[in-house]
C-alpha cells in the first residue's frame, strides 16, 4: 500500500528542480533535514548506502534508486556528451574496470541510456524497471496484464509418442565468443574483462608469467583454433548430423572496443567457417552481435540496426532460403521448414530475437513499455498456428532463455502464454546465453508445478568459450517423426588435459539419459527409459524432484553446469533457487532477485567468469558503475558533487 509521497527538491547542475517521488513504508527513515542544498533531494547518503546493503529490493533501496535516477535524468538533459563524461568519471573513480574499459564502454552505451532517461517519468513503472536494470535495486513490478490473442482455440491433443524409427542427430552449440585479437603467449592474467591480448608491453608474449596457450584460457575468449577444433570434432563424433542449432554470441566480451565494422567482420568470418565445415546451421542473434553490445532497437525506435539484420540475413540465406532471409531483415527472426527427406517428419524451425525481451537492451525502456516490441510475438503466433494446421512439429530457438534472470517478466509471460497454447506443436526449445549446461521447464500451472502439467523443455546449451567451464557442445538424439529429444549428450574439450595445449581432444562428458534416467526410475518405481523413449517435460520435472531428495544427484548436476570446472558449493537456499530456476521457463517464477551480489573483494567486476554465479552474459559497464556508486558512500557523495557543480575535476 502506498503512503503519502514526499517531495525531493533536487538541486542539480546549478538549477533548482522540484519533483514528486512516491515512497513506500519505511523509505521515509532515510530522509535528512530536507534542506534544498542536499543534492540527493533530502535523502541522507549514508542512510541510502546502508539501506541498500541491507536489502537491495526494499522500499528504502527503491526510493534511493529513483532519487539517483532523477539525478541521472537531469545529467542526461545536458546532452549525451556530458552524460558520457559524468558516467565515465564515475566508472574510473569506482575502479569497477580499467580506465580505458570505462571510457570505451560508456561512450558506446551511455548515449542510449541518456536517450531513454530523457523520456522516463520518475516514479513510473518504467523507472522502476530501469532501477532493476541499471542498479540492481527495487523489486520487479507485477506483470502488466495482457492476454495474447490466438486465431483458434487450443485443441485437445497431447505430445505424440516416439515413432520407434532410427533417430536423427542434431548438434547444438552456443556462445562461441571468438576473439580475433587473441595472441598466443600474451598475458592470461590481466585486469580486463578478457585477457590473452597484448594490451601493454608487459602483456606481450615473452613478458608475462602467465602466457596464453594456443587454444584458449579460462580468463579469455576463444581463439579461432578452438572454434575450428570443435567443428572438426562435430564432423568426427556426429558425421550423420541432420543439422546444427547455433544459439548466438559470436563476438567477444571486449564490450568497450566494439564497432560495426569489426563486428561485421567477426560475424561474417564465423558463419563462413561454419559453412566451410559443411554444416547446415540454423542460427539466432546473440546480444553481443550488436554494436554497442545488447543494442537491438525495436522497430518503433527508428534507430539503425539494419546493418546487423542485413548481415545475418545474408549469412543465413544459404541455409534458410530467400523467404526466411527476408523476414530476418525485418527484426532478426525467421521461420523455415527443415527439408528432411524420405521417412522424415515435418519440422519447422522458428528463430526468435530474444534480445527484444532482454533487460539490458536499453532501447526498450520507454513510456509506456511496448507490449510486443517489433510485433514479434504476433508474428510467432501466426507461424505456430500455421504449423499446427499443417501438422508440423516446431523447434523454437533463441539466444536468451525466456525464464532467465535477464528477461523482462512481461515479455516472458506473454511468450509463455504462446508456448502454453501451442505446447502440442512445440517439440522443444533451444537457447544459450547463460554459458551453463542447463534446462528450463514450461508449465500449464506455475502455481502447482508437477510432472502432469509440465509442457515444454527448454534446452540451454553450455558455451564453447571457456570463461565458465570447459568448452562444450551438445548432440541431441531425435525421433525422426515427432522430433522429440530422446537423449542429450554433452561433449567437452578438457582444458586441463595435456593434449589441450597442442590439439584439443573432445570427449563425451555425459548423456542425460544415462545420468538422470535411473533417478526417475528409482523414484517412480518405473523401468529405465529405453533408447527410443523421449526425455519428456514430465521426465525433466521428475529429475528436479530427484534433485530435491538426493543431494548427491543435485551436486552432480551442479558440477555439470560448469563441465566440472571451479564448481563451488550450492546447498540450502542456493539449491532451492537452482531447482526453482529449472522449473521456470517463465521469468517471473524463477526465484531470482534482481539485486547484485558483492564479490569477495567488495567490488562487482563485469568479467564473464566473475563471482556472481547468477550473472549472465550481459557485460554492461554502466550497470556495474551505477550499482557500485549506489553502494559506496564516497562514490555517492562524489556523484553528488559532480551533478551539483557540473565539474568533473572535483
Amino acid at each position: 500500500m502506498r503512503v503519502p509521497s514526499f517531495v525531493i527538491p533536487a538541486l542539480a547542475l546549478g538549477q533548482g528542480i522540484t519533483a514528486q517521488l512516491d515512497t513506500r513504508g519505511e523509505a521515509q527513515k532515510v530522509l535528512a533535514s530536507g534542506s534544498r542544498d542536499k543534492w540527493l533531494g533530502g535523502l541522507d547518503p549514508n542512510a541510502v548506502t546502508t539501506g541498500i546493503r541491507e536489502d537491495a529490493q526494499s522500499p528504502v533501496a527503491c526510493a534511493a534508486c529513483e532519487a539517483i535516477l532523477l539525478q541521472l535524468k537531469l545529467v542526461a538533459s545536458r546532452g549525451d556528451d556530458f552524460f558520457v563524461d559524468v558516467l565515465t568519471e564515475l566508472c574510473k573513480r569506482s575502479g569497477v574496470e580499467d580506465d580505458d574499459v570505462c571510457a570505451g564502454s560508456v561512450a558506446l552505451e551511455g548515449p542510449i541510456i541518456a536517450n531513454r532517461l530523457r523520456g522516463i517519468s520518475i516514479g513510473s513503472r518504467t523507472s522502476r524497471l530501469a532501477c532493476v536494470a541499471f542498479m540492481g535495486l527495487c523489486s520487479y513490478p507485477e506483470v502488466e496484464p495482457y492476454n495474447v490473442s490466438f486465431p483458434s482455440p487450443k485443441p485437445r491433443s497431447e505430445r505424440p509418442r516416439p515413432s520407434g524409427l532410427k533417430p536423427l542427430h542434431v548438434v547444438h552449440f552456443s556462445d562461441i565468443h571468438i576473439d580475433p585479437l587473441y595472441v598466443e603467449g600474451a598475458n592470461a592474467n590481466c585486469s580486463k574483462p578478457i585477457c590473452c591480448r597484448p594490451y601493454t608491453d608487459a602483456d606481450k608474449p615473452g613478458n608475462t608469467d602467465f602466457p596464453a596457450g594456443p587454444n584458449g584460457e579460462h580468463t579469455c575468449d576463444a581463439p579461432v583454433s578452438l572454434e575450428e577444433s570443435m567443428y572438426a570434432a562435430i564432423r568426427d563424433k556426429v558425421p550423420d548430423a541432420a543439422f546444427s542449432i547455433f544459439t548466438g554470441d559470436i563476438v567477444d566480451h571486449a564490450v568497450w572496443d566494439t564497432s560495426q565494422l569489426q563486428n561485421t567482420l567477426d560475424i561474417a568470418d564465423a558463419y563462413s567457417r561454419m559453412a566451410n565445415a559443411g554444416m547446415l546451421v540454423y542460427g539466432t542473434a546473440g546480444n553481443h552481435e550488436a554494436s554497442p553490445a545488447n543494442s537491438f532497437p525495436p522497430t518503433s525506435a527508428k534507430n539503425d540496426s539494419q546493418w546487423l539484420y542485413d548481415l545475418l540475413s545474408s549469412a543465413w540465406s544459404p541455409w534458410i532460403g530467400p523467404r526466411a532471409a527476408d523476414t530476418t531483415k525485418e527484426f532478426g527472426a525467421y521461420s523455415v521448414r527443415y527439408p528432411g527427406g524420405i521417412g522424415i517428419g515435418k519440422l519447422r524451425v522458428i528463430s526468435l530475437s530474444t534480445n527484444l525481451y532482454y533487460a539490458h537492451n536499453y532501447w526498450l525502456y520507454e513510456e509506456p513499455m511496448e507490449t510486443d516490441p517489433s510485433g514479434q510475438l504476433a508474428w510467432l503466433v501466426g507461424e505456430l498456428d500455421a504449423a499446427e494446421r499443417e501438422g508440423e512439429r516446431v523447434y523454437i530457438i533463441g539466444h536468451m532463455p525466456m525464464g532467465s534472470r535477464d528477461a523482462f517478466h512481461d515479455g516472458s509471460n506473454y511468450f509463455d502464454q504462446i508456448v502454453n497454447r501451442y505446447s502440442a506443436t512445440i517439440a522443444a526449445m533451444f537457447f544459450g546465453h547463460t554459458h551453463f549446461d542447463e534446462f528450463q521447464l514450461s508449465y500449464a500451472d506455475y502455481g502447482n508445478r508437477s510432472h502432469s502439467n509440465a509442457l515444454v523443455v527448454s534446452y540451454v546449451a553450455p558455451s564453447m568459450t571457456p570463461t565458465s567451464g570447459h568448452p562444450a557442445f551438445r548432440v541431441y538424439t531425435v525421433d525422426p517423426i515427432t522430433f522429440g529429444v530422446l537423449d542429450a549428450t554433452t561433449y567437452i574439450a578438457n582444458t586441463s588435459a595435456p593434449s589441450f595445449y597442442t590439439k584439443p581432444k573432445w570427449t563425451k562428458y555425459y548423456s542425460a539419459k544415462e545420468a538422470y534416467g535411473h533417478l526417475v526410475a528409482t523414484r517412480e518405481g518405473q523401468k529405465l527409459l529405453g533408447e527410443q523413449d523421449e526425455l519428456t517435460p514430465a521426465f525433466w520435472h521428475n529429475v528436479t524432484e530427484a534433485f530435491e531428495k538426493n543431494m548427491t544427484a543435485f551436486d552432480e548436476y551442479y558440477a555439470r553446469r560448469r563441465r566440472g570446472w571451479v564448481v563451488g558449493r550450492c546447498d540450502g537456499g542456493c539449491r532451492n533457487a537452482e531447482i526453482c530456476k529449472l522449473r521456470a521457463a517463465r521469468a517471473q517464477d524463477n526465484c531470482m532477485s534482481p539485486g547484485f551480489r558483492l564479490s569477495d573483494t567488495g567490488k562487482s567486476k563485469n568479467r564473464p567468469e566473475a563471482g556472481v554465479e547468477e550473472e549472465e552474459c550481459g557485460g554492461s559497464v554502466v550497470r556495474g558503475t551505477l550499482s557500485t556508486t549506489a553502494l559506496d558512500l564516497k562514490m555517492l557523495k562524489a556523484f553528488g558533487e559532480i551533478v551539483v557543480h557540473g565539474d568533473l575535476d572535483i
